[in-house]
C-alpha cells in the first residue's frame, strides 16, 4: 500500500447515547478491517469487534476494500425483534 494514492473515508458508529464519526485518509487498497484499526474505533469500543459492518447500509466482509467516499458503518445487534414489535403495536391498537 506504500506510495498508493490516498482516499477519504468515514467510520461511523451509533451507540445508544452517543455518536462516533471519524473521517480518515487511507491508501487505495485499504480493507475495512485496516480502516477500523486505524480509526481507533476498536480501542474506544472493543465490543464492536464482534458486530457486523457494512458500507452505506450494505453488509460487507472485513476483507472488502474501501473506496473513496465510503462510509463504514458498524451495526449493533437488534434489541427487539422487528416482527415482535409490529405484533405488539398491532395488538395495542385493537
Amino acid at each position: 500500500m506504500e506510495n498508493s494514492p490516498v482516499i477519504a473515508v468515514q467510520v461511523c458508529y451509533l451507540a445508544p447515547e452517543q455518536q462516533w464519526l471519524q473521517p480518515l485518509s487511507v491508501p487505495t487498497g485499504t480493507t475495512i478491517e485496516q480502516a477500523l484499526q486505524v480509526s481507533g474505533l476498536w480501542q474506544q469500543f472493543p465490543q464492536t469487534r464482534q458486530y457486523k459492518v457494512g458500507v452505506f447500509s450494505r453488509i460487507k466482509p472485513l476483507e472488502a476494500e474501501v473506496l473513496a467516499g465510503d462510509r463504514i458503518e458498524i451495526y449493533r445487534p437488534l434489541q427487539v425483534d422487528p416482527m415482535a414489535a409490529r405484533r405488539k403495536r398491532a395488538v395495542s391498537k385493537s
